[in-house]
């Protein structure tokens, strides 16, 4: 095989940051790459700056064994590079095909006296049956007519690769391409992979999800703090363990063990019939109830947008409910503010940290104190203590492995996002809570930092906590709790003993093929 992208050097500051530093890679044509890394490796920056979005402060870029500069998205497109963001850029009201033909699109033409003239109006057949056949070559099970609207997560992450496709390119790079996907739209992907492989395409996977990593790829390269540390095969040799210590720099646990402490009898949260209303009056969360015990975490699964964030707004008090009732130990805590709450001994995680969890100017220490700034400890008779405030800073930085810039107490905002997490995490958890509400605790988190805060959760039940837990991450969500929920278009569809229930049917049950029968 021969080399279709070299990197020579590479590096990318800004100012005195360096987010890559000297980076050399080669990806060999027709090969699956994965690109692996903690929060803020450098992954991104690197692949960036391949896409043309990103210009390299030094080094060079070779494709097909020519340097090349990309000022924009479009040189790499034209020169064959193309690239499927975590975050899709398509426009829900339009079709399928007219998303793939964006930018691109095909003119109507007609003969006037022998001649073809090109007319100033889209030839929508045309368009339709060219998407038709490209869907057909690569066997994408797409309706090239269905409004993005209307599909399913792995259905437009489809359309974005076909994206990509229409315009030729020879290597597709995908960013966290599973992150939202469910459990059977993560084989489908990896089977679409494989095929676009055998098709003689070069695919890159920018990922933190080792297990798909070894099921995927050819080859695996890990990036730590700016720089390429090592590239290994893919083989028996690398498993997750030997892949998150190189990330990392030491061992690491990847998934928290179980304590064998048992679950509690006393019930310290009660969810009951808990239901909301979007701005539209549509219900977001409909007839919501469970409850959580001493010793228990409680996780709630589901692919994003069926209602969990309402859910932890309601739970939270930043959402009005249309019925239903929230106790803590027998004390109806719905409507309450997050300060009352906190009063109320509930801890809060959540799922936004830059919407809800930090305020962005404000310093380090003064964060880690938010919505606990009133406590005795911090403030006396309206006066704060600022070296108390010091003090708890400097232990939680360092218990948290909080990594602050040069300043002693930088603003959140100069943190990466890893950090900022670590900040509402530390905060959180040093104010000893007897329920946690936490939501998507360990996004953008980096590996270690993961495995701390797993320990810290499975800690806090242990001493008597009740814990909800809502993730994205299903074997985060399924490897901590002791059960586990499935939320669909709002309500809870299913109720598992966690250690009992595979990923595939949870599967089923996050795309709303199946759900459990009510009572009558």
């Amino acid at each position: 095989m021969s080399t279709i992208i070299e990197t020579r050097n590479l590096t990318k500051k800004y100012g005195d940051f360096t987010a890559n530093k000297d980076v050399c890679l080669k990806v060999e044509e027709g090969e699956i790459r994965a690109i692996i890394g903690e929060n803020g490796a450098g992954k991104s920056t690197l692949m960036n700056m391949l896409y043309g979005t990103l210009k390299p402060t030094s080094g060079e870029i070779l494709f097909d064994g020519k340097p090349v500069t990309f000022d924009s998205s479009l040189d790499a497109i034209k020169c064959g590079m193309g690239m499927v963001h975590q975050h899709f850029k398509l426009s829900p009201s339009l079709t399928v095909y007219e998303n793939i033909i964006l930018g691109l699109e095909m003119s109507r033409e007609v003969s006037i006296f022998g001649k073809k003239v090109t007319l100033p109006v889209i030839n929508n057949k045309k368009e339709k049956e060219a998407v038709r056949q490209l869907i057909q070559r690569y066997n994408f099970n797409l309706d090239p007519g269905a409004k993005v609207k209307d599909l399913s997560i792995g259905a437009k992450q489809r359309v974005e690769i076909l994206k990509m496709l229409y315009r030729d390119v020879k290597v597709l790079i995908l960013d966290e391409p599973t992150a939202v996907l469910i459990p059977q739209e993560i084989e489908e992907l990896i089977e679409k992979i494989a095929e676009l492989k055998k098709m003689g395409k070069t695919v890159i996977i920018i990922t933190h999800k080792l297990n798909e990593v070894k099921q995927c790829a050819d080859t695996i390269s890990v990036m730590r703090r700016g720089h390429l540390v090592g590239t290994v095969k893919n083989d028996d040799s690398a498993t997750p363990e030997t892949l998150a210590n190189m990330m990392v720099g030491r061992p690491v646990q990847l998934v928290a063990a179980k304590s064998p402490k048992p679950v509690g009898k006393e019930v310290v949260l009660d969810v009951s019939h808990l239901s909301a209303k979007d701005s539209y009056g549509k219900a977001v969360v409909n007839d919501v109830s469970f409850q959580i015990h001493d010793n228990e975490v409680v996780g709630i699964a589901g692919i994003e947008g069926n209602g969990q964030t309402e859910l932890m707004y309601l739970l939270s008090g930043l959402m009005k409910n249309s019925g239903g009732s929230v106790k803590v130990k027998g004390k109806e805590v719905l409507g309450m503010w997050p300060d009352e709450l906190r009063a109320e001994g509930i801890g809060i995680v959540p799922e936004d940290r830059y919407r809800q969890g930090v305020c962005l100017p404000l310093s380090v220490s003064f964060n880690l104190i938010s919505g606990y700034h009133g406590d005795k400890r911090f403030c006396h008779s309206g006066l704060m203590d600022y070296a108390e405030i010091r003090k708890n800073k400097e232990k939680l930085v360092e218990e948290y492995d909080i990594r602050l810039s040069d300043s002693a107490d930088p603003p959140v905002e100069a943190l990466s996002g890893g950090n900022a997490q670590k900040v509402i995490i530390a905060r959180e958890f040093s104010h000893d809570p007897s329920v946690l509400l936490m939501a998507q605790p360990t996004r953008g988190i980096d590996v270690g930092a993961t495995e701390y805060i797993h320990d810290e959760i499975i800690r806090f039940r242990d001493k008597g906590k009740a814990i909800l837990l809502i993730s994205s991450e299903l074997t985060e969500v399924k490897g901590l709790t002791d059960r586990l929920l499935v939320m669909y278009e709002g309500e809870i569809v299913g109720e598992f003993v966690s250690d009992e229930v595979s990923f595939e049917e949870l599967g089923l049950y996050m795309s709303g093929a199946k759900r459990m029968k009510k009572d009558a």
